[in-house]
């Protein structure tokens, strides 16, 4: 019987912090559901955030017409090593919506798993379902589709074998309720090459993808993790965090060996309008020799945040780009970003 899963054929999803050839994004369109009454006041930092990038990988966007591309443009300006696609999307979580890449020795694939808004709270969204096999035609790339939902916002690998999930979003009916826990875990195992997943439990207050991890919990190196903890016993976060944190802790990677755990502040209660937003420093992208790490105006957390990186990734500079606008979207660096590996 022929192989048909990536692992079948020798595939599987590197960590973030392997080398990218680019970082693929979706700019969002003015009138998209993700920053109602505040989108100009979020392009400065779309714009810091693609001209800090584009000093060390190749940064591709995808823009929904002629119009969100010359806002794009102008947001970013005349820079090097940024290229536009007219590939359409409602909404710039391309963390989500993107492809995800898998590689085998110098062969890269793209996984196009099934995107349904997290659950169905956002339509339409048939475009950004379509992002992967858009960017697989642009790069000439093979597809594989599993016919399952995942945003890739909901785990976390060590490219070594180890993935990091939570049962609040994957488990949770609006995306999969045909499916079981060994279910999905054995589709986790076929498409992206994983060996060992670790399942956390609930997400952070403000966040409507029901729980994604990298609001939690990220790997850092392929035995370190570095998970967020709240400091105040009457934070609504603080519980589930300190769960997370137990549960973290009695965990085992790939080889049987205990995790480390390094522990991130939560920046405090961020707000607008009287929603709670879902800030956090988790929400960091690993690119080729540069940190972006979300800050939120609170000097204290977002400096223990940078040094604890920094402490982490002696290998690049990390670079804090106050996310205070972009988190109204219940979204920051992570969110928007996918990575590219090198073939």
């Amino acid at each position: 019987m022929p192989a048909t899963t990536p692992r079948e054929l020798g595939y599987r999803m590197p960590a973030e912090w392997h080398p990218h050839a680019a970082t693929w994004l979706s700019w969002p369109r003015p009138d998209g559901v993700s920053f109602p009454d505040r989108y100009h006041e979020m392009l400065p930092t779309l714009g810091d955030m693609v001209r800090t990038l584009a000093l060390h990988e190749h940064v591709n966007i995808n823009v929904r017409n002629e119009e969100v591309e010359a806002i794009a443009r102008q947001t970013i300006g005349d820079v090097p090593n940024v290229s536009y696609h007219h590939i359409p999307s409602y909404e710039p979580w391309c963390r989500d919506h993107g492809p995800i890449f898998v590689k085998h020795n110098h062969d890269l694939a793209v996984v196009d798993w099934g995107y349904n808004a997290w659950g169905g709270k956002y339509p339409p969204y048939d475009d950004d379902d379509a992002v992967p096999q858009r960017v697989a035609e642009v790069l000439r790339l093979p597809v594989f589709s599993p016919g399952v939902v995942m945003e890739g916002g909901s785990f976390d690998v060590n490219g070594d074998g180890t993935l990091l999930t939570t049962e609040a979003c994957l488990l949770n009916p609006n995306r999969n309720p045909h499916l079981d826990k060994e279910q999905i875990e054995q589709c986790l195992r076929d498409y992206l090459g994983v060996t060992n997943i670790l399942w956390l439990g609930d997400g952070i207050v403000g966040d409507d993808t029901d729980g994604h991890v990298d609001d939690l919990a990220r790997f850092v190196a392929p035995n370190t993790v570095v998970t967020v903890v709240e400091q105040n016993p009457q934070d609504d976060n603080y519980q589930p965090l300190q769960d997370n944190l137990k549960r973290l802790r009695a965990m085992r990677d790939q080889d049987g060996s205990p995790l480390r755990i390094v522990e991130l502040p939560m920046p405090g209660i961020i707000e607008y309008k009287g929603q709670r937003l879902p800030a956090s420093y988790a929400n960091f992208y690993i690119a080729n020799s540069v940190i972006l790490l979300p800050t939120y105006r609170h000097e204290s957390t977002d400096m223990i945040a940078a040094q604890t990186l920094q402490q982490l990734f002696s290998d690049r500079q990390v670079v804090g780009i106050d996310s205070t606008n972009l988190i109204w979207g219940l979204g920051s660096f992570h969110c928007l970003t996918q990575q590219q590996p090198v073939a």
